[in-house]
């Protein structure tokens, strides 16, 4: 049965005057309700962070004005550190007052967190978190609201295979475990599209110069170097070499790298042309979407893919917890259960959303985008071979 009161779903359809009438709430619970959200808040990934911290505030002002409730908003800053967000996590455990966590955002800080996350019981929902092994790894509490690289692998080495042309390529990781996971998914779906991986180096998210690496590629006869980096300015900065060497070489990048002020406007205009993936479809022009695109671009400014999974990943867990409330005293233990059986008809990113018993969102796809000017734009689906995108695209 799907819960068809569930917020996700109503505000998402906040075009009808009747989504938010039709849902009913129960009194709000006497005991104190927190969630928390993990980010980088600030560093290098700031942008990526903000952003999401931004979309779960509106999330909570929304669900807290629907329903009446006074749930408080609990923000840990873990700047994409695995060793921080052990820290955050800690923290958010020992207070009995959170229920749910949205986050961690990286691969590496749920394989440093998941352990103790499953030991406490407390549910987390990342919006962002894709490396394929962590909802294998035994992290029961473990949900992500994004498909996984196993998904975008195929998606990124077809794409630069049959509809882009591309016969060699060349890839870095920068040491993480959603690069190092999503390069080698990458590397088997072009060699087995036909491509040749030319070479690969790793690097540290810390590195500025990456004039060797283009040398090393060109040198190679790579067309294109591979990049799925988390910190976005790095890929302005393999932009400006590979314009400094003059080199005959396009980018291709993955979520990480979608911010318009580090990627594409740091590069001074030398990533035109480059090509990335997201896991999250730009809901700008989705009718279903329309109004909270509205109030989030009235209250925060623009925003890229990372905010609205972050939306759709807070309303899972205040919607679990409503739904726990209804039947009785709020639990964390009841609550990961509820967040288990969440099945929404739309949500924010204007499709269905459900999980399947891994933790994974059922039939999600990733979505391919071009740097054009100062704007990524999204390339049609249709232009999309089968191998690309073999599942329903939401929202279409």
């Amino acid at each position: 049965m799907k819960f068809r009161k569930l917020l996700i779903g109503a505000l998402a359809l906040a075009v009808v005057p009747m989504a938010l009438n039709s849902v009913v709430f129960a009194q709000a619970p006497s005991q104190t309700i927190k969630i928390g959200i993990m980010g980088p808040f600030t560093g290098d990934a700031a942008s990526i962070g903000v952003e999401q911290l931004n979309w779960s505030k509106l999330a909570v002002e929304d669900f807290n004005k629907a329903s009446g409730w006074n749930v408080e908003l609990v923000q840990g800053d873990t700047q994409l550190k695995a060793d921080i967000a052990v820290t955050v996590a800690t923290s958010m455990i020992a207070d009995p007052d959170i229920y749910g966590v949205v986050g961690p955002s990286g691969s590496q800080e749920v394989d440093a967190t998941g352990a103790a996350f499953k030991e406490a019981r407390l549910v987390n929902v990342s919006p962002s978190a894709t490396r394929t092994t962590l909802t294998t790894s035994g992290f029961d509490t473990f949900f992500r609201v994004v498909p996984t690289d196993a998904a975008q692998g195929p998606t990124d080495g077809n794409y630069m295979a049959k509809e882009l042309g591309w016969t060699k390529i060349y890839i870095i990781d920068d040491q993480t475990s959603y690069a190092t996971g999503l390069a080698d998914e990458v590397t088997k779906a072009f060699e087995a599209a036909g491509g040749t991986v030319v070479g690969r180096d790793s690097v540290k998210q810390t590195d500025q110069d990456f004039s060797t690496i283009v040398t090393k590629a060109a040198g190679a006869g790579a067309e294109a170097i591979f990049f799925p980096g988390q910190i976005a300015s790095q890929g302005a900065l393999l932009g400006k070499a590979i314009a400094d060497q003059g080199a005959d070489l396009k980018i291709f990048a993955a979520d990480g790298f979608f911010s318009v002020d580090d990627f594409i406007k740091g590069a001074a205009g030398t990533t035109e042309g480059a090509h990335l993936s997201a896991f999250a479809p730009d809901i700008h022009n989705l009718e279903s979407s329309a109004d909270i695109v509205k109030r989030y671009t009235d209250e925060y400014g623009e925003f890229g893919t990372f905010g609205p999974p972050t939306y759709a990943a807070t309303m899972v867990i205040l919607e679990a917890i409503q739904r726990v409330s209804d039947a009785g005293d709020v639990t964390r233990a009841a609550v990961r259960d509820e967040v288990a059986k969440t099945d929404v008809e739309t949500s924010v990113l204007g499709g269905p959303l459900a999980f399947d018993e891994n933790g994974d969102v059922k039939n999600a796809s990733f979505y391919i985008f071009e740097v054009k000017g100062d704007n990524f734009e999204s390339v049609p689906m249709a232009a999309m071979t089968e191998e690309v995108t073999p599942e329903a695209t939401p929202g279409s």
